[in-house]
């Protein structure tokens, strides 16, 4: 459930989560927010915020906008294909939805989505996703 306004580039080191393999990403990361003029984060933010979504406190959050949150998961993984679905969500209700396939060979989804951040996210998520899968967790 990253923020919608999230563009992650980077897997974080240097910030503190208790459980990191609970975020929604799968882990944490520095990014930049495109809420507004793009800036980059402050740590806390990036902590508080743009990791989680749903921050309603986040002073870059602009009251008329899409979602408050992207969520995503992992619906199969076959025959070298990662099918991913996400949803957009606005005060706890969907708002958009859809599934992206990942072919593992390329590494490289076969229909990209239009959204730069959303492909990020999505990007992130199957990175970890595959980091996970390769050590057995």
């Amino acid at each position: 459930m990253a923020c919608p306004y999230f563009f992650p580039t980077r897997k974080s080191n240097g910030l503190y989560w208790p459980f990191p393999q609970r975020l929604p990403l799968g882990a944490g990361f520095e990014g930049s927010c495109a809420a507004g003029t793009e800036s980059v984060p402050s740590a806390e933010e990036l902590r508080d915020f743009c990791n989680v979504g749903y921050a309603g406190r986040c002073s870059r959050l602009p009251s008329d906008r899409r979602g408050d949150v992207i969520r995503f998961s992992v619906a199969a993984e076959q025959d070298g294909l990662v099918t991913l679905r996400y949803v957009c969500e606005r005060d706890h209700a969907p708002v958009e939805h859809g599934e992206l396939h990942y072919e593992l060979s390329s590494r490289r989804f076969r229909s990209a989505p239009a959204d730069a951040i959303l492909l990020r996210q999505a990007e992130c998520y199957v990175e970890v996703y595959m980091e996970r899968r390769a050590i057995g967790g």
